[in-house]
């Protein structure tokens, strides 16, 4: 009674000291029964079988995994996801093995004896297939990190649920905590958070990878509406997933308007082009102006379109780098899409010949060694102009057409020139080059 009576402001801390201090004693208590029994006849010759069950299947998994091994290596035809389910197993063969052991020794000691005498290995029994069971469902979960913290989380609520021991650790955990005016954080509430936001987000990241997988393999979807719709699945099913999750757990999310009122502050001021970039890249996509495998010109940089990003766009180029141009620039920046309506591309090449060629020979020439080369269409035109009288050559341009300009267009280019080349020189043509006459004029004067 006295303690209570001088508790008046610190009453709450002692309150909660003395809470943390029964759950203690509980569990020292019943730690200390389990402690007891385990030294019983029954109890030390069940742990027994178990140890010499567990032996056993490690002796069967060595016996038998190398053939499995070797058995698995013939299947090359299955597809990749019954190959991967039986990776896994071949992984798990010892567990495997083990709970179907234990389970056959559960069944034939229940028939033979008195149930309180496998009563122990029934519990080691469900426990091991429990976490077997855990183990396969996780296999779903491709973050590794994500997948460790949802089997680590489910093997613990398993066996304390197994063991009777889940409401003392309930209790533990909840009276470890302190208050926020009328919101209460303990440790049970920052546990419950973390493994059902964890538990909503892999599933929403399954659910936004099987959907992907199949947005694209629709043709009938373009690929610029295939990313947005991919974009805006995985904002809205990861954005659901985190406020469902806090919802579950009891936070109020009202106090969210301030913080929101603070981060409108702090785009307003300090991500300016954070915000501009992810707007320019939802008007990107709305547009279809670009999108992946289009190739595209800016500035200096040409090259096809790996990636649309929020932030920015993946460009790869000829000679393998990849720049990542914001998309901002695209937006305000002139930029050429070589691929935007189709994939035809005009390209034009300038050659000169000498005074005394045939023009009109010339041009023929010109034409048939272009459409000899390979990329060049001919169903369109490929057309020889005479642009101009230099003052060494009879200047002509040469236009032609391709379809597949992510092959690039220095090397079609070159292959054209190659081939005037080797026409002209068949056919007797000269490619002249600039010429100077010098004249030296003899005097008599000499210099004083």
């Amino acid at each position: 009674m006295a303690r209570h009576d001088q508790t008046t402001a610190p009453g709450t801390d002692i309150l909660l000291f003395d809470q943390v201090l029964d759950v203690g004693q509980s569990l020292l208590g019943q730690a200390e029964t389990f402690v007891m029994t385990m030294f019983r006849t029954w109890n030390l010759y069940q742990v027994a079988i178990a140890v010499a069950l567990f032996a056993l299947a490690h002796l069967l998994r060595m016996a038998l995994g190398p053939r499995i091994r070797t058995w698995m290596a013939t299947r090359e035809n299955w597809p990749k996801w019954r190959m991967r389910i039986l990776a896994v197993i071949h992984r798990r063969l010892r567990a495997i093995f083990f709970v179907a052991l234990i389970w056959v020794a559960v069944g034939v000691m229940r028939e033979i004896t008195w149930p309180s005498h496998s009563y122990l290995l029934a519990i080691i029994a469900t426990l091991a297939l429990a976490w077997l069971l855990i183990v396969f469902v996780t296999r779903l979960i491709k973050s590794p990190f994500l997948r460790k913290v949802v089997r680590y989380a489910a093997w613990t609520y398993v066996t304390l649920k197994i063991l009777g021991l889940l409401d003392i650790a309930t209790s533990w955990l909840d009276s470890a905590g302190f208050n926020i005016g009328d919101f209460r954080l303990s440790a049970l509430l920052v546990v419950q958070a973390f493994v059902i936001i964890g538990v909503l987000i892999a599933a929403a990241r399954f659910v936004t990878s099987t959907t992907t997988s199949r947005i694209r393999a629709n043709e009938d979807i373009s690929p610029s509406m295939q990313v947005l719709i991919v974009k805006a699945l995985q904002i809205g099913l990861y954005g659901a997933a985190f406020f469902v999750g806090v919802l579950t757990i009891g936070i109020d999310l009202t106090g969210l308007a301030f913080l929101s009122g603070a981060i409108g502050v702090g785009l307003g001021f300090g991500l300016q082009k954070v915000v501009s970039n992810l707007v320019s890249g939802v008007i990107i996509l709305l547009d279809k102006s670009i999108k992946p495998g289009d190739v595209i010109s800016l500035g200096s940089t040409f090259g096809w379109i790996n990636s649309l990003g929020a932030r920015y766009v993946s460009v790869v180029t000829r000679d393998g780098k990849e720049y990542l141009i914001p998309n901002e620039d695209l937006i305000t920046g002139q930029v050429v899409n070589w691929s935007h309506s189709n994939d035809f591309v005009r390209l034009d090449i300038n050659f000169g010949t000498s005074y005394g060629d045939n023009p009109h020979h010339v041009r023929k020439l010109a034409i048939a060694a272009a459409q000899s080369v390979d990329r060049v269409l001919t169903t369109r035109p490929t057309v020889c102009h005479i642009v101009g009288f230099g003052d060494s050559s009879v200047d002509y341009i040469l236009r032609f057409w391709i379809s597949d300009p992510t092959g690039g267009l220095t090397n079609i280019r070159g292959n054209v020139f190659l081939a005037l080349w080797d026409s002209f020189a068949d056919n007797g043509i000269s490619i002249p080059f600039p010429q100077r006459e010098i004249t030296v004029k003899k005097t008599d004067q000499r210099p004083d």
